[in-house]
């Protein structure tokens, strides 16, 4: 088994919620890491890693930041399941073809592994059995989930033809520290982001839905867990495995921070499941990993860095 501090890895997405968290833990466990993205985040404690700037559509740009890895992280989503369905083409472009640009590039440069970031809140779609084992009929319902299945099913062929092993990890609904609301992703991240800034929680539909949400921690330690596993499973759900209401969501970041908070509700979307909750059984089993950080405790951490976070921000600005 291939240890991590012999991993030569690339993150693309590496700057992002999920990715600059990654970093921040890898940094100091594999031989090398080096971030691909347009943007580089401007937090100091990722100064070290190496970064090289490129659009992922750009497949020169592309294969000159894998070359020399054994391993590559595809963490990358250009849309999200609310505007992959009013712009289906773009989305397939930017998500599906850049994908496979990214694939070619590793068979080129003899990549050695793909560990991939795929959806476990929309690849099911309208899911069969609740709590979602990896093994129920696939029926995304947006655009998005239909992009990450395709994707999915690309690494299978590559892993066929070309022997290039690949790890996808369907994650539920990530929530933590450096989570922004910017592109309308994460629940927790916009309830917080309101609230403390005195504005009202917004719900799509009467707050009934219901999701899985994992902690960031933990999600990093999945994709760890990934790089180096040996088993025969090739596709992990990873969530908590309880689900949680929107309602349930705002009632506990009102408990949180001990003061009402006004919420506004809007008509639904046919975007959004009724309920989402995955079986993490076959990640226990296999990728040796469970869920170890409960809501209130995970909600407690992130409460305490948006508030620090938003310090920061206004004292800046003063």
């Amino acid at each position: 088994m291939r240890q991590l501090s012999d991993l030569r890895c690339v993150v693309f997405g590496g700057w992002g919620f999920i990715g600059s968290n990654l970093c921040r833990s890898l940094a100091s466990k594999v031989s090398s890491l080096r971030v691909f993205g347009r943007r580089r985040s401007s937090a100091k404690d990722l100064d070290g890693i190496e970064w090289i700037k490129g659009d992922f559509l750009d497949p020169s740009a592309v294969a000159s930041a894998v070359s020399g890895c054994d391993v590559v992280i595809h963490l990358v989503a250009n849309s999200t399941p609310a505007s992959s369905n009013v712009d289906k083409v773009f989305d397939y472009q930017s998500n599906v073809v850049a994908s496979l640009q990214l694939l070619e590039a590793c068979r080129e440069a003899r990549v050695r592994r793909v560990v991939y970031l795929s959806s476990g809140g929309t690849i099911y779609g309208i899911p069969e059995k609740v709590p979602t084992p990896e093994s129920v009929p696939l029926n995304p319902i947006s655009a998005y989930g239909i992009t990450k299945l395709t994707i999915e099913k690309y690494l299978a062929l590559y892993d066929y033809l070309y022997g290039i092993e690949y790890r996808v990890l369907r994650v539920s609904n990530p929530y933590g520290p450096f989570q922004v609301s910017m592109k309308n992703q994460g629940v927790v991240a916009a309830f917080l982001t309101r609230a403390l800034t005195g504005r009202p929680i917004e719900i799509w539909g009467d707050g009934s839905i219901v999701r899985d949400y994992i902690y960031i921690e933990d999600v990093v330690e999945s994709l760890e867990l990934a790089l180096t596993h040996e088993g025969q499973s090739r596709i992990f759900n990873i969530g908590s495995g309880h689900g949680l209401s929107l309602n349930e969501i705002y009632k506990a970041v009102e408990q949180a921070l001990g003061r009402n908070i006004e919420v506004r509700y809007y008509d639904g979307r046919k975007v959004d499941v009724p309920c989402n909750i995955l079986d993490v059984g076959l990640a226990e089993k296999d990728l040796r990993w469970k869920p170890k950080t409960s809501f209130p405790t995970g909600l407690r951490r992130t409460i305490a860095w948006f508030q620090q976070d938003l310090h920061t921000e206004n004292k800046s600005k003063n």
